[in-house]
């Protein structure tokens, strides 16, 4: 069903580095006989009209808007895309935008790994709609200049943001390698302006290393966004670090604000013996199930760490781990992103981005707006988020929650190693 359909996505809408992983390809529709301004629009609602997760249309007559957008006069394309994200608009929904053709292939060489800009991960708040960053991504010119999870983005290049759309924040914000953009960010009561270098943004979808503790080895993977590559490159940590013995992992999701949905169950998999993953519902109700494929790579102690900038696919990894009781959560309160969207590439090159189903965690959690509580909350200050970053002590027992993540993995292994001698003595 959702397989099979689209694309599927669950991301948060972003800034130039996190649109993750996918096949599809504009080419294919670049090549085609291009659409008239009005079937164009005809063909985005349709695309709406059979998928999209709201049967109501944000409780409005949808057949009357096909009659009102179809019965205008177009002499242009762009005329058309104008009147399309118009109607894309009256649906509500942040995350159901529409690409034109130039806006579709940024898009497409974001998910090909072709990056620039400052490394931002952009979310709006529900609330005051204000621009909010989720994470800043490690090694990037905003996670160097102090950039932190939470802050405001109130003025890019001091122009004001107040009522600005994420995807207009982002035109703003990316630009070549090379140039600068002035970003003026609200802190709690203060303000503060960063003048960044936009820059290639390398994304390393998965490091690890060792750690020697008083019960042996562990090791820690981070894991940073869900991508086409994520699922590989785990698979060779979680090998890498079982050919050095350790005795237990951590897991580090903070700040991966989500990616691909089968990056998230492949690398479930890797982690549970049996049973559900999670669970898409669509506007119909019709519950899609997706279980652990039963080939494991390890079953030894696993700690998770997330907070606030843990989003859609990692509260999917996490939330299935947690009531699998496969791992214990350490941290803070994941961002509660329960949505699940699909890219469709249109026949002109444009492209639309929709939300076509909620997710579920295996014991029927429903965590949008609301988030994964961790099973240990750490929370660190603002002044510990900084030093992390000024420090490059990120993942070092320097780093509180790390530091608690492995105090408890300690105990699991120990806890596990007390078992097997008392299983061996019978």
């Amino acid at each position: 069903m959702f397989k099979q359909k689209l694309i599927v996505r669950i991301e948060l809408a972003v800034i130039a580095a996190i649109l993750t992983g996918s096949s599809f390809s504009a080419s294919k529709a670049l090549g085609k006989t291009q659409p008239s301004p009005q079937k164009l629009v005809d063909e985005v609602w349709q695309i709406l009209d059979k998928n999209y997760v709201d049967v109501s249309f944000n409780h409005q007559d949808w057949k009357a808007i096909r009659q009102q957008y179809l019965s205008r006069s177009y002499s242009s394309n762009k005329q058309a895309y104008g009147a399309i994200q118009e109607m894309v608009a009256k649906l509500g929904d942040r995350y159901t935008e529409f690409y034109d053709p130039q806006e579709f292939k940024a898009l497409n060489s974001d998910l090909s790994g072709n990056l620039t800009g400052v490394g931002l991960e952009l979310g709006e708040n529900e609330k005051t709609k204000a621009l909010t960053v989720i994470a800043p991504i490690q090694g990037t010119p905003a996670f160097k200049a102090g950039i932190l999870p939470g802050d405001l983005i109130v003025q890019i290049n001091g122009e004001i943001t107040q009522g600005m759309k994420i995807e207009d924040a982002v035109k703003r914000i990316v630009g070549p390698v090379g140039t600068k953009v002035v970003l003026t960010i609200q802190r709690a009561s203060q303000s503060q302006t960063f003048t960044l270098t936009r820059a290639n943004i390398a994304i390393y979808p998965v490091t690890y290393n060792t750690q020697t503790t008083a019960v042996g080895k562990i090791g820690y993977i981070r894991l940073p966004q869900f991508t086409e590559t994520s699922p590989a490159e785990m698979h060779r940590a979680i090998e890498a670090l079982e050919k050095q013995q350790v005795q237990g992992y951590v897991l580090d999701l903070r700040s991966d604000p989500g990616g691909l949905l089968d990056a998230s169950l492949q690398i479930a998999s890797m982690w549970l013996k049996q049973g559900a993953i999670v669970s898409l519902v669509n506007r119909d109700r019709v519950k899609d199930n997706y279980n652990a494929s039963g080939h494991p790579l390890t079953n030894k102690p696993l700690v998770i760490l997330v907070d606030k900038g843990s989003a859609s696919a990692s509260e999917i990894l996490s939330g299935a781990l947690q009531d699998d009781n496969r791992a214990t959560l350490v941290g803070t309160r994941t961002f509660g992103k329960g949505l699940v969207q699909s890219v469709e590439p249109l026949e002109d090159g444009s492209g639309l981005k929709l939300t076509i189903a909620k997710y579920y965690t295996p014991k029927g959690r429903d965590i949008n707006h609301v988030g994964i509580a961790p099973d240990i909350t750490v929370a660190l200050t603002e002044a510990q988020q900084k030093a992390l970053v000024e420090n490059q002590t990120l993942g070092t027992l320097a780093d509180p929650q790390y530091a608690k993540a492995v105090d408890n993995l300690s105990q699991l292994i120990q806890s596990g190693a007390n078992h097997a001698s008392l299983q061996g003595g019978k």
